[in-house]
């Protein structure tokens, strides 16, 4: 099967999203303020060994706007919603980021649609960053009539980018000037979202990626293995100098890493 990029009609809205491949279905849900672009590389690295689902979560991309305020909740709702439209009964939820939370809230509140969940780099969400909700964030850059806001984003987020791939940046700025998108909304919502009294609700095998160069992950993997108590199984892995960009930096660790869950079902 060849990549092919369509619009699903949803009550939500229309839903961007790519699928490539055959065989089990593995839904990729990517960050914020990215699109399914993020997704590429793995999708190309899994292409013989699956059906791989990259969506535009709502409120990104290419999809359908999200209601504001955003929430976690409502981007997992779309996910569900694509998962109806595509005839697709469950799957495996791959998330990076804010995309491992929005797979989280999946697997807690519509378990019979998650198969497994790849929780990649997922921050962590307790009272204290809860408390800091609001404040100024990677994405915080307020528009100026000269352009200055742009180099203001690239500078945001260089210095947890790889040095030598500059193109990475340029499909993050991309993303991030989505008409009527504010980049740090998404990031606002994962703040408001109540992942401590959500996670040991997942009932599914987890299997917990850290990027070793990723300076929000590492920290946050004591009180998510912590968190998840009800999971049927936990693993963890690392992928090895992977920066917040993994999947577009490591896809062949990453799409290694699905593999083997893949055949541990």
């Amino acid at each position: 099967m060849t990549l092919r990029r369509a619009y699903a009609d949803t009550p939500l809205g229309q839903l961007h999203y790519a699928e490539d491949g055959d065989g089990r279905t593995v839904l990729m849900l990517h960050q914020a303020p990215r699109s399914l672009d993020e997704f590429a590389e793995v999708q190309r690295e899994l292409s013989g060994d699956c059906h791989t689902v990259a969506m535009d979560l709502l409120g990104f991309g290419m999809s359908a706007p999200l209601p504001a305020p955003p929430t976690i909740e409502a981007m997992a709702n779309s996910v569900t919603a694509l998962l109806q439209a595509l005839g697709i009964d469950s799957a495996v939820l791959l998330g990076h980021h804010t995309g491992a939370a929005v797979a989280l809230e999946v697997a807690a509140a519509a378990p019979q649609r998650v198969d497994a969940i790849i929780l990649s780099s997922m921050p962590w969400v307790g009272p204290e960053r809860r408390a800091r909700e609001g404040g100024i964030g990677v994405d915080d850059a307020t528009r100026q009539d000269d352009g200055s806001h742009l180099t203001e984003l690239w500078s945001l987020r260089r210095p947890y980018y790889p040095s030598e791939r500059p193109d990475l940046l340029d499909r993050f700025i991309r993303d991030a000037l989505v008409p009527g998108l504010d980049p740090a909304e998404g990031h606002r919502a994962c703040d408001r979202y109540l992942m401590d009294e959500r996670i040991g609700l997942v009932r599914c095998p987890v299997l917990v990626l850290t990027a070793t160069g990723d300076p929000f992950a590492t920290p946050a993997l004591p009180h998510i293995l912590e968190g998840l108590t009800g999971a049927e199984h936990v693993a963890t892995a690392t992928l090895e100098g992977a920066m917040i960009p993994a999947m577009e930096q490591c896809p062949d660790q990453v799409a290694a890493h699905v593999r083997r869950l893949l055949q541990s079902l």
